[in-house]
């Protein structure tokens, strides 16, 4: 997910898009503490994300 892409959302769309990343990284811990998942990289992209659609919503924050 570039940041590009998530610029061209509301504010709306974000906070859905944020729920849904946390959801996942949640799945994944859980996948993780289990020892069912097998990429383990996708942890990291999913913390990125999460960071990257929370700097969107704080820079749309004060753009207002």
């Amino acid at each position: 997910m570039k940041a590009s892409e998530l610029r061209a959302k509301g504010a709306e769309e974000l906070n859905q898009e944020l729920l849904e990343l946390l959801r996942a990284q949640f799945s994944l811990r859980m996948q993780l503490a289990t020892q069912q998942l097998s990429n383990t990289s996708q942890l990291g992209k999913v913390r990125r994300d999460i960071a990257r659609v929370r700097t969107i919503l704080r820079e749309k924050a004060g753009q207002q």
